[in-house]
């Protein structure tokens, strides 16, 4: 370890002068670069190529456990230790930044549906309890908004829609894609926050058509819908918060790529044992 510190660190400063910091001799310098590498360095340099791609698939959200189990699929035998040793060695590192934008107006005279969920978001299929919530991303045309609708089963993704105004159409819209997609069975629970958009006649009416059972947070809790905010949580962590677009069209592709390209077909979770949404699923099925 001292030897490459001195390798990296020589074109900057005297060889000399670093291994006299370092407490080694020039001499045993000069003999550590010319040895033949060992077997494991050179396990440690393909092992280091695999964590550099992963780092990149995974829009930098990685940490040493998932990491680790992303490597174990891809067949390298390698443990938490190894590849955390390699990822604080080389610099990679989860990048994660925080903002904040109130969403949610609860300041209206419609209806109010009880906590049928009442946190409980485990279920034993798909189909049982969905959730939805709406976010927002910044562009340099003002704000996007995003609507998405959740399976519990497996956190994917199953209905979203975007715009620039969050009025009932846009959680309307998420809605309609989650119903097409899945074609939910009557009584499967359908829980969001109290907001205007979900308790508005029009949702509340394709709500009934479906035969969904109504369930609502309770004021002002935001860990009622924790799923949800989970989900929010990921996708800024990893994408928004991370890029500065400068049209709402450019930010919608950006989340279309986020949903449909990595968090339902390649982002694990612990939760659902170390799997993504669409893989849960399908070893469910």
């Amino acid at each position: 370890m001292r030897f490459a510190f001195i390798d990296v660190w020589k074109e900057e400063w005297p060889v000399e002068f670093l291994c006299r910091v370092m407490r080694v001799t020039s001499r045993g310098f000069r003999a550590w670069r010319v040895r033949p590498m060992s077997q494991r360095q050179r396990d440690d340099m393909v092992i280091l190529a695999h964590i550099r791609e992963q780092h990149r698939l995974s829009l930098q959200s990685y940490g040493r456990p998932r990491m680790t189990e992303e490597l174990q699929e891809l067949g390298l035998k390698v443990g938490h230790r190894r590849v955390g040793r390699l990822m604080g060695e080389n610099g990679i590192k989860i990048i994660r930044t925080q903002k904040y934008k109130a969403t949610t107006d609860s300041n209206h005279t419609f209806n109010i549906a009880p906590n049928l969920l009442d946190q409980d978001f485990s279920a034993t299929g798909p189909n049982q309890k969905w959730a939805g919530d709406i976010s927002y991303i910044w562009t340099s045309e003002g704000w996007l908004y995003l609507a998405v609708i959740l399976d519990l089963y497996s956190r994917r993704v199953i209905g979203w829609a975007v715009s620039n105004r969050m009025k009932k159409d846009l959680a309307i819209r998420a809605l309609d894609m989650a119903v097409a997609l899945r074609q939910p069975p009557e009584d499967c629970i359908h829980h969001t926050d109290r907001g205007s958009q979900y308790c508005s006649n029009e949702y509340q009416k394709r709500l009934s058509k479906h035969g969904f059972k109504i369930s609502m947070s309770g004021k002002g809790n935001c860990y009622d819908n924790s799923m949800v905010e989970t989900f929010f949580k990921s996708i800024k962590a990893e994408l928004i918060w991370r890029n500065r677009w400068d049209t709402r069209r450019q930010a919608e592709g950006a989340i279309f790529q986020y949903i449909n390209g990595f968090y339902n077909p390649r982002r694990r979770h612990s939760s659902l044992g170390g799997k993504s949404p669409l893989a849960f699923e399908r070893k469910a099925a």
